[in-house]
């Protein structure tokens, strides 16, 4: 498999380790016969991630990632094993060119002194209003 940015074509077989496991689900008899499910796992580290890349692979990650810098894809959507194998590599190289995808920055705001006044003008106005829900009193 290869993708526009090459990034697989670069990854040799140290990297990426690939564990076939008995999959869940469709498939009758085969499935407990045939380890169809495919795990990945890629040591991050080794992908030489700049720093911005890295930190936002670990946000979208998530839970797929361990201590030690691993990232885990399994993909055990289809039946046949090739196919389970194909899905792992694409999420695996949706998740990295992702990953490279940077973040527009926020930029602080402050609200306008009119907003602020517009703010408490509603304020008081609503607790005014509570105000009249009180208990009558006849003075």
């Amino acid at each position: 498999m290869s993708d526009g940015d090459g990034w697989v074509d670069r990854v040799d077989t140290a990297i990426v380790e690939e564990r076939f496991l008995a999959a869940t689900g469709p498939g009758g008899q085969n499935v407990n016969k045939v380890a169809t499910a495919v795990q990945l796992r890629v040591n991050v580290f080794a992908l030489g991630l700049q720093p911005y890349a890295y930190e936002r692979l670990k946000e979208l990650a998530g839970s797929r990632m361990t201590a030690g810098g691993e990232l885990l894809v399994t993909a055990r959507r289809f039946r046949t094993q090739e196919a389970n194998r194909q899905d792992a590599r694409e999420r695996l190289a949706d998740l990295i060119r992702s990953a490279h995808v940077r973040q527009a920055r926020r930029v602080k705001t402050k609200p306008s002194r009119a907003a602020k006044a517009r703010r408490v003008d509603e304020k008081k106005g609503r607790s005014t209003v509570k105000a009249g829900r009180g208990k009558v009193r006849i003075d």
